[in-house]
């Protein structure tokens, strides 16, 4: 995840047109400081401590939800101590085990694909925020939803966007004969067909994708709402036959040449930086790495992603990485906690549109409704891109992570490298499932 955050760091650039526009209003009682070993909240009622990381995305869209919120209530503070990830979770295993909740903030983030394993690990940690009744949560995107909610219950407020794009160099395609809206709206067989035109006519592959890693087979399973677990938290790998379309798939990309591996994040980085590639597709938080190259300006346009087709929901739409707030149930500010969070993550366009300039694309879908995500941007050739993610994140299908969601992850990734090179798919998902029970010691 490191790589994605790195990625939504230059994401800032997107939309530098927009900050003139952004709400202004006084500056709130914030204060930001290091993860310490003190305590983690503070004694006065009107203070709430968040943990999360990232000054120049999580952090900056705290210190503006406080600003959103203290126009109703001038007497709040917030305190944001900056904490890394693995920081995090490690200080949140020792409290889960420890079960003393009086050493974790009042309201701290968790990554997505962690939320499962972190609330079923440790159940009394995570506030049930379905039955404050504070939040509508059908107004958030159900595929990203999805990632917090727990046997029907929500632990969550859904944050950062990780809505998946297809984005392609116009000028190439265009060379080739075809135009963005060829590539909407289809499925993968017609996208490798285009795929194998273009390289031909181009010298160009349409994708590129580091080498052991599962985001494009991921990415690909959760457009179809199949997942890797069962709704029970089982492992769903033998006889899931999308997954196994999803791994041919990925084999037909890599042989056909219109996905080009790579060994690493800077190497990915440069395929479409130096027009090695014609496109690519991951989450939103890509674009930041694409609009890096500023000489490209107003040659990439942003679409949805391949189906799967013959298999499950068959959409367009998918999800790849975010985050998710939560409230730490034994916080003797818990109702506060809520009802800023409610307020403003969860009741606030005014909000999502001053943190729009970080990069930070809502899955609250409100958001997607006001001006500041109609903005046309130059870089994408014009498109309102905001808005057409909003829209995007509000067709992807759910997906289970379960508790070992990584583990399933790390296993498929090998698979995978071993199916490119000849290995039979059934073996391979054998193994997988082995691997994953092994995990989980079955």
């Amino acid at each position: 995840m490191k790589k994605k955050i790195l990625s939504v760091l230059m994401a800032g650039a997107l939309c530098t047109g927009l900050l003139a526009g952004c709400g202004g209003g006084k500056e709130a009682s914030t204060s930001s400081s290091q993860a310490a070993d003190n305590a983690a909240t503070a004694t006065d009622d009107n203070t709430l401590t968040v943990w999360c990381w990232d000054p120049a995305f999580n952090i900056n869209a705290m210190n503006e939800a406080a600003k959103v919120y203290q126009k109703d209530h001038p007497d709040f503070k917030l305190n944001v101590v900056e904490t890394p990830w693995p920081d995090l979770q490690t200080k949140l295993n020792t409290a889960g085990v420890a079960g003393d909740l009086s050493t974790l903030p009042d309201v701290f983030l968790m990554q997505d694909n962690a939320f499962w394993k972190n609330q079923i690990s440790f159940p009394d940690v995570f506030a049930d925020l379905t039955a404050t009744k504070a939040f509508d949560f059908t107004q958030f995107a159900p595929g990203k939803l999805a990632y917090s909610t727990v046997n029907n219950v929500n632990y969550g407020v859904p944050f950062d966007n990780g809505t998946v794009i297809s984005a392609y160099r116009t000028d190439i395609l265009e060379q080739a004969g075809y135009t963005v809206d060829d590539l909407t709206d289809i499925d993968w067989d017609r996208y490798i067909e285009i795929g194998k035109d273009v390289l031909a006519k181009t010298g160009k592959p349409l994708l590129s994708s580091m080498a052991n890693e599962s985001d494009i087979i991921m990415i690909i399973l959760q457009s179809t709402g199949a997942s890797l677990f069962d709704d029970k938290g089982d492992p769903n790998i033998v006889g899931n036959e999308t997954l196994k379309k999803a791994l041919e798939t990925y084999k037909k990309l890599e042989e056909s040449g219109v996905m080009v591996l790579v060994n690493d994040w800077d190497q990915y980085i440069t395929t479409m930086n130096t027009e090695t590639v014609a496109g690519t597709i991951n989450g939103c938080w890509i674009m930041g790495s694409i609009r890096a190259a500023e000489d490209q300006s107003g040659k990439w346009a942003v679409t949805n992603l391949p189906k799967l087709a013959g298999v499950g929901e068959q959409t367009n739409y998918s999800n790849n990485g975010g985050s998710s707030w939560a409230v730490n149930a034994g916080s003797k500010k818990k109702d506060l906690a809520v009802d800023f969070l409610a307020k403003t993550f969860a009741g606030s366009t005014d909000l999502y549109d001053n943190i729009l300039p970080s990069g930070a694309l809502a899955t609250w879908l409100p958001a997607g409704g006001t001006a500041a995500y109609s903005e046309k941007v130059e870089f994408f050739g014009g498109q309102e891109v905001y808005k057409l993610l909003t829209d995007f994140a509000s067709k992807t299908p759910k997906n289970n992570t379960g508790v070992y969601y990584y583990e399933a992850r790390d296993a498929v990734a090998a698979a995978a490298t071993n199916i490119v090179a000849g290995a039979d798919v059934d073996s391979e998902l054998k193994t997988v499932q082995d691997t994953v029970n092994f995990a989980m010691g079955k």
